[in-house]
């Protein structure tokens, strides 16, 4: 579902616009705060809600993990290095839970334009350019052994 802003605890200060995939969030020129300006637009990728330092960004949940009535609360802690939901139902019951953030430091991350060039013999190869290496799998990538299949289950 689509993210929504409390314009109480937004300070304007524009992280959301900046991380937004499908930009879509924007700071409102009058009132300094942040606003989605097309709600069935949003990719649901929750990106601005991680983002958002004031946690002033919120979701409204699918049914298939919170009833209606409910509500969703989504707060990065940059300090425990964790993503918290928490789901509050209508009968008042509460279910949090917690993910480590995975992400990195903006601007951490080399372009494709700074590696080597891959041989020519990767073409033809099904893994990505740099795959192994990047990945730290020793031996590289586990393959599937075409004797192992079934016969006719392709």
């Amino acid at each position: 579902m689509p993210t929504f802003v409390y314009m109480s605890h937004c300070d304007g200060c524009g992280h959301c616009v900046d991380i937004c995939p499908s930009d879509i969030m924007h700071i409102d020129t009058t009132y300094r705060r942040a606003f989605n300006i097309e709600p069935n637009m949003c990719w649901e990728c929750y990106s601005c809600v991680k983002a958002c330092p004031q946690n002033a960004i919120d979701v409204r949940g699918y049914a298939d993990f919170a009833p209606l009535g409910h509500s969703v609360r989504v707060r990065r802690e940059e300090d425990k290095g964790t993503v918290s939901w928490k789901i509050k139902f209508r009968n008042g019951e509460e279910k949090n839970f917690v993910s480590p953030i995975r992400t990195t430091k903006w601007g951490s991350i080399k372009s494709s334009a700074e590696y080597d060039r891959p041989e020519a013999s990767r073409f033809s190869s099904q893994e990505l350019a740099h795959e192994p290496d990047l990945l730290n799998i020793d031996g590289g990538l586990p393959v599937l052994d075409p004797k192992r299949l079934k016969p006719g289950a392709v």
